[in-house]
């Protein structure tokens, strides 16, 4: 190594310039505001392979950047990944990559960063990729069954098998896997897809006439907090009833300055501003809303008269709080023990209902009443590939009047 010009001719480039090492096999280069020689090869798959040398001097990056590549043609050799990366940090490149894709539709690239974001990072985040065995999948399948609180359906399965995929896929084209090592796949071993349960109009009806009186309803053990709980879990229900929107993270984050009057003609319309899975839209709650906010507005103490006073007052405050300001974590437990109380925790198939049951229950009813398919979709900021696969079955029964 003493005598370099056997491995580069210029003995003093300048940044900007590139150097020929080992008959150009490798090329070393300096990144713009790094002090530090790159070292760069073409693998036999035709990937780049990138390391930085660590050092500013010519000679010294030399002789690093030829160890570089003698190493990984090594590890190659012997069926070793090229680098260490985590599963994190190549999920999260391929966040980057679904977020700048054009031919995928907005919801499928909102499906791939929800279940990357929401069940793969979580669980295999911190492990490298290369170290994922047949027992880690299966930990991660338990795992996921504990945070749904179910046993996810086929569909379901498919969805996160084919996102993972996406990240094993990205992790040996970057050589962290090697291309004849197997990995483990993500299980597809559950149900078929069941229909969604729901409320008939009748339980709607009983579940509505129960929640009136329900902060009174006396049970051993039961707090003031737990009393106010109630009156809270009852505004959230009605408000999930009559806008479709989805719970958690798309309506709990809400605040009284996302809520607006819209005017055509003389009717004036309640519209919501959400921002959830799909993105940012506004919907339109049914007027039996109006009356279920001026009742949360006055419980909470607001200086106001009426519902058009506050939403002129542009109020940055969250709907779904406590008197005092505060929001509960979630609402699910609440409304788990609003089901048993009200005796409708389970529908005619045996199947526990959810907050998600309330929108489940919206886009039913809307269909039912003639609501355009193109328009439901909109206002629950799905699509209507999606209503159709769920709800396709539900067609006789609402058209039962015309059919019969």
């Amino acid at each position: 190594m003493n005598n370099l010009k056997f491995l580069f001719q210029n003995s003093q480039p300048s940044d900007s310039e590139t150097i020929s090492v080992l008959d150009g096999e490798v090329t070393l280069f300096k990144r713009p505001n790094s002090q530090y020689w790159q070292s760069r090869f073409k693998l036999e798959n035709g990937q780049w392979h990138h390391a930085s040398t660590g050092s500013d001097q010519l000679a010294e990056a030399t002789t690093r950047s030829i160890a570089i590549y003698e190493t990984v043609k090594a590890k190659i050799f012997s069926g070793l990944p090229i680098t260490k990366k985590t599963f994190k940090r190549i999920a999260e490149q391929e966040l980057e990559s679904i977020a700048k894709l054009k031919n995928i539709s907005n919801q499928t690239r909102n499906d791939y960063i929800y279940i990357i974001s929401k069940y793969l990072i979580p669980f295999f985040g911190r492990y490298q990729v290369d170290e994922i065995t047949e027992e880690l999948v299966n930990d991660f399948a338990s795992w996921r069954i504990n945070q749904m609180g179910r046993v996810p359906a086929k569909d379901t399965q498919r969805y996160h098998s084919t996102t993972y995929n996406r990240v094993i896929k990205r992790a040996r084209a970057n050589g962290i896997i090697n291309e004849f090592k197997d990995v483990p796949s993500l299980p597809i071993d559950g149900e078929k897809t069941k229909p969604r349960p729901g409320f008939s109009r009748q339980e709607i009806d009983k579940l509505l006439d129960f929640m009136a009186y329900w902060d009174e309803y006396k049970r051993y053990g039961r707090t003031e907090r737990s009393r106010q709980m109630q009156i809270l879990c009852r505004c959230y229900v009605e408000f999930l009833l009559y806008t479709g929107a989805r719970p958690g993270t798309e309506s709990m984050p809400l605040r009284w300055k996302d809520l607006q009057w819209h005017l055509i003609g003389k009717r004036k319309y309640l519209r919501v501003w959400v921002s959830g899975k799909t993105g940012p839209r506004y919907l339109i709650a049914k007027d039996e809303l109006w009356s279920s906010l001026t009742r949360l507005m006055k419980w909470q103490g607001l200086q106001y008269k009426n519902l058009d006073q506050l939403l002129a007052a542009n109020v940055n405050k969250l709907i779904f709080a406590m008197p005092e300001g505060d929001q509960p974590y979630g609402l699910e437990g609440v409304f788990e023990r609003l089901m048993k109380d009200s005796e409708l925790l389970k529908d005619h198939a045996g199947q526990r209902r959810t907050l998600y049951s309330l929108r489940h229950t919206y886009a039913t009813f809307a269909l039912a009443d003639g609501v355009d398919i193109h328009t439901v979709a909109r206002q629950m900021g799905t699509s209507v590939l999606m209503l159709e696969k769920h709800y396709s079955k539900l067609t006789p029964m609402l058209s039962a009047e015309k059919l019969a």
